[in-house]
């Protein structure tokens, strides 16, 4: 690593630097669709009335019901607006519910202007101007195609066929796409094929890149942590190809990550092994991230840990670490850096190092079309040129570059992004002092340390125990681990082979009326003694069974995938639910005892018989809740799903519930069936949880 203690030196010399650009930022022209822009970012309405009539104005296809929800917010019009369209707003309020079908074109075309600096008509007959007008005299445009949602091969067939049009324009060079964006939704568990196939999908774009006298610069996006991995080696395999060896290209890093780093020196590795066999340098887009909800989304909902730093200025720290890196004499033929964002300390900081250390050849400064544009051209004054994010979009699919919109808008107001105070930064000393105190805070920070993934969960090892005295949903197994996938692999290869549950199917089969009559007897008698168990009891046998299921967890997959042809990413979150199912009524179990002035009377025997299309799930769900409440329980699972069901219960079994409270059985035939639900001695049934 290069030595990082920052000196007092260049950090006032990046102060002073920002000062100066803002200073010059003043005297260029402000266009007038900024100032409007600047205005929804300081306006308190501003961003909330901006979202509401992106959502409810511009995203429903009936006009009916835009109009009613135009009438609703045309009150809340926020003063940066000229008076003019303040007063239309509030008159297309009135009119709106009485002519919709003629004020809200109207209002979604204004719309449409409003943001016209920020995204561009991607229509044939005005891309060119557009492009010709943006790309003066040290001004080089990324274009990104932005579109409707890739949900299935038509939208990627048609993305790839947009992204392929802008490469075989002579007045584009260089664009960027998203692995996300060239195939189909795609199981993250099959991750050498995946990668085989949008490698295969991606090849016609870079060999067409690669044509012409001066090659078209393709830069391989990625949205979120699980699309790491899956881009670096789409990336690295694409590029070792012969025929690429002398292609520069260039992939992204989302600071935010604290994975960043180590990704950084895994691709400084790989190209500098590429470099020596002769082949072009590689470029690295360093951005701080742009996609933290969804990253707190997909936290929340499996139950990870969450992928990005915890706070602003660990990932502002993070980022200087990843240039600090990556601007150095023995780097920097191999991989270039693009230094992303508008924040202008970053980007004075990352100038001034570069020069320090005589590798400004190997940096480039990216900011966003339309954000700040008299801050962009002050930087490239001094910089010798900025590289601008250009999203482009057909009218047709305007709304699908809403959620562009909606997150720079967001970002912009976050009072943690430098964006909030972007505009101001030259008048508002308070805010200046604000950005000049986080600057000088991250960079106190910086260090020689490679941060560790957050996200370090592996399935190879004995999984750790949940609480007994309370409850916390157990995690879902995250395919963006390399060792999950590992052991992923392992139970995929066993599925073919798989003979679990076979034995206890075979033991449990009930051939007569005579055989099911003493499966109930025996319920009902020795299975008693579960229901005098005191709760508490209970429940310790079945948090141990919760974590018998959880270190058990290949085994109910891979029975899943052999009896139901489940897949592990529907079959892993079934697991989570049945060990979700024993912690949580093995702690509903202990208040049954704490009803004041109620005393608990358990069902003398429950029956369950669950559907197949949940093998583990449902009969876990329905099995611990009747367990829980002192029941003996008899399941005889669904015959399409019986070996799933016997792998379950033996892990019940295993935790201490006895043979004589839980019985599993499987029938030879209907009629007994018929007599198992019809027996009088059953008092509760569950047939689907």
């Amino acid at each position: 690593m290069t030595n990082v203690a920052p000196s007092d030196k260049l950090a006032t010399e990046t102060i002073e630097l920002v000062r100066r650009w803002l200073t010059e930022a003043t005297t260029f022209p402000v266009d007038a669709t900024a100032t409007q822009l600047a205005g929804v970012l300081k306006d308190p309405n501003g961003l909330d009335f901006t979202v509401g009539f992106v959502d409810g104005v511009v995203r429903p296809e009936d006009v009916r019901v835009a109009a009613r929800t135009l009438r609703a917010i045309a009150p809340t019009v926020p003063t940066f607006l000229p008076w003019v369209m303040r007063a239309a707003v509030r008159l297309g309020g009135v009119v709106a519910p009485i002519l919709p079908h003629i004020v809200i074109p109207i209002a979604r075309v204004v719309l449409r202007k409003m943001v016209s600096h920020l995204i561009v008509d991607a229509t044939e007959s005005r891309l060119g101007s557009v492009i010709a007008k943006l790309k003066k005299s040290g001004v080089r445009l990324n274009i990104n195609l932005l579109g409707e949602a890739v949900l299935g091969e038509r939208e990627a067939n048609k993305r790839l066929a947009g992204t392929t049009a802008l490469i075989a324009r002579p007045d584009v060079d260089y664009v960027s796409i998203k692995v996300s964006a060239t195939v189909a939704p795609h199981s993250p568990w099959s991750f050498d094929e995946n990668v085989a196939h949008v490698v295969k999908r991606l090849l016609p774009l870079y060999k067409l890149a690669a044509k012409g006298p001066t090659p078209t610069f393709i830069n391989l996006d990625m949205e979120e942590f699980k699309d790491l991995d899956i881009t670096i080696e789409v990336f690295t395999q694409i590029l070792d190809r012969p025929e690429f060896t002398n292609l520069e290209a260039g992939i992204v890093l989302q600071a935010y990550l604290p994975d960043a780093l180590a990704a950084m020196m895994r691709l400084q590795k790989w190209s500098a092994a590429r470099r020596a066999r002769g082949g072009a340098a590689i470029k690295v887009r360093v951005v701080k991230g742009a996609n933290l909800p969804m990253e707190r989304v997909e936290a929340a909902l499996h139950d990870w840990p969450l992928a990005t730093w915890s706070t602003k200025q660990e990932s502002d720290t993070n980022y200087k670490r990843v240039i600090n890196y990556a601007l150095d004499a023995k780097r920097i033929d191999n991989v270039r850096i693009g230094v992303a964002g508008h924040n202008l300390f970053d980007i004075a900081y990352s100038w001034l190092l570069a020069n320090s250390r005589g590798v400004h050849h190997g940096i480039e400064f990216e900011m966003l079309l339309g954000m700040a544009p008299g801050q962009a051209e002050a930087v490239k004054r001094d910089v010798g040129g900025v590289l601008l994010y250009t999203p482009v979009v057909h009218p047709a699919e305007f709304d699908v570059a809403i959620a562009y919109l909606i997150r720079r808008l967001e970002e912009g107001a976050s009072q943690d992004n430098f964006m909030s105070a972007v505009f101001e930064l030259a008048d508002n000393e308070e805010l200046f002092a604000r950005e000049k105190d986080r600057f000088l805070a991250s960079l106190a920070d910086l260090d020689n340390k490679v941060p560790g993934s957050n996200r370090v969960q592996d399935r190879r090892k004995k999984p750790a125990p949940m609480p007994t005295d309370s409850f916390h949903n157990a995690a879902d197994t995250d395919p963006a681990i390399a060792a999950n996938r590992e052991w992923g692999a392992g139970i995929i290869a066993r599925i073919p082979k798989s003979t679990l549950g076979n034995a206890t199917v075979k033991e449990n089969l009930v051939t007569t009326a005579k055989q099911l009559d003493a499966v109930i007897h025996r319920a009902t008698t020795k299975g008693s003694a579960w229901s005098k168990l005191p709760a508490a009891a209970r429940a310790k046998i079945l948090h141990k069974a919760g974590e018998l299921l959880e270190a058990r967890r290949a085994e109910l997959i891979e029975v899943m995938a052999s009896e139901t042809g489940k897949t592990i990413d529907q079959s892993d979150p079934e697991v989570t639910e049945a060990v979700d199912f024993a912690h949580y009524y093995a702690e509903s179990a202990k208040k049954l005892e704490s009803i004041d002035g109620a005393k608990f009377t358990p069902a003398k025997l429950t029956v369950v018989t669950p559907p197949w299309n949940f093998p583990v799930a449902i009969p876990a769900g329905s099995t611990l809740a009747a367990l829980a409440a002192g029941s003996p329980v008899i399941i005889k699972p669904a015959t399409q799903a019986r070996r799933s069901g016997a792998v379950m219960v033996e892990a019940l079994w295993a935790a201490g519930v006895p043979k004589n409270a839980l019985q599993f059985v499987t029938l030879a035939d209907r009629s007994l069936g018929n007599q198992l639900v019809s027996d009088p001695r059953v008092e509760r049934l569950i047939l689907t949880g």
